[in-house]
């Protein structure tokens, strides 16, 4: 049985990497299991500066899912290099850093960064204000992400993948932008914006009004936005957003995803990826798939 994925000239030995946010640098669930298990870790969002996210509460749970606005928190790129990166080093797997900018320009010194500290992948998180453009997201316009991607690229020794936002009116028109700048791969989900109420206080569950949605709930929703970027873009795919299973790794694979990330899933059961890689081989094993890669984008449609 071969799991190894060849993804944007990077090789995976399987298709599960822990998501970013979620599995913050790994230190905490190395207690768990092996980090070496895993195909790849995207470590959590990485901005120019340290940031301590926003006030509490910053995450409620819902009906399938839940909604976080962390706010970013992080010790800054810097801080990652000198103080993460190293420990990761010590497994082996694939190290995705993913970023966050307010401008193109924090973008491509981040990547710089990255590149030179010799991370495999660099995940542009678009999700963020350009606060060139009075806080409207980069991940909302075709030209902003085209920019952003262009200039990270032009930082960067390593591939360049971009995490779409699903807020957005035509993904497929985003994912076409960022490929035509340069991109080499697209990860998609990112979350989508919910809010929750008290009904008895009328305010808010979250101090921020509004966060991001995650888990079981926005699946169907990811599968559907894997298969219409996949169908799109000539450049691999990685499809995250609420896979809790390896049956959820083989659908949304059958949609057009090379890599499979494992979000949420990873507070409800910190063995969820470890889990995901047993069972996505179960599968395999019982229908006769000699490779991962013979699942990508071999959805039958109607």
């Amino acid at each position: 049985m071969d799991l190894s994925v060849d993804f944007a000239g990077v090789m995976f030995k399987n298709p599960v990497v822990a998501a970013s946010g979620t599995f913050g640098f790994g230190r905490e669930y190395c207690e768990y299991f092996d980090l070496s298990k895993l195909g790849g870790i995207c470590v959590k969002g990485l901005t120019a500066s340290p940031r301590l996210g926003n006030q509490p509460p910053r995450i409620a749970e819902t009906p399938f899912g839940m909604l976080n606005s962390v706010g970013l928190q992080n010790p800054g790129v810097d801080a990652f290099i000198e103080e993460e990166l190293p420990f990761l080093r010590n497994y082996d797997t694939v190290v995705i850093a993913n970023i966050s900018g307010n401008t193109i320009e924090e973008y491509a010194d981040m990547a710089r960064k990255l590149s030179d500290a010799a991370v495999d992948i660099i995940e542009l998180n678009v999700s963020c204000p350009n606060v060139k453009a009075g806080g409207l997201q980069f991940g909302t316009s075709p030209g902003s992400v085209a920019a952003v991607t262009e200039n990270a690229k032009k930082h960067s020794r390593v591939p360049i993948m971009v995490k779409l936002s699903p807020n957005v009116t035509d993904i497929s028109r985003i994912a076409r932008a960022a490929e035509s700048a340069g991109a080499d791969a697209i990860s998609l989900i990112n979350t989508i914006l919910g809010m929750r109420i008290d009904t008895m206080t009328r305010k808010p569950v979250l101090h921020n009004n509004v966060g991001g949605l995650s888990g079981p709930a926005v699946f169907p929703v990811a599968v559907r936005m894997v298969w219409e970027v996949a169908k799109t873009v000539g450049i691999p795919v990685l499809g995250t957003g609420g896979v809790m299973s390896g049956d959820n790794a083989v659908e949304i694979m059958l949609a057009g995803a090379s890599l499979v990330g494992i979000g949420t899933a990873s507070i409800a059961d910190p063995y969820a990826p470890v889990r995901v890689i047993e069972e996505l081989k179960a599968f395999m094993n019982a229908n006769g798939i000699g490779a991962a890669h013979d699942l990508t984008g071999k959805v039958e449609l109607n």
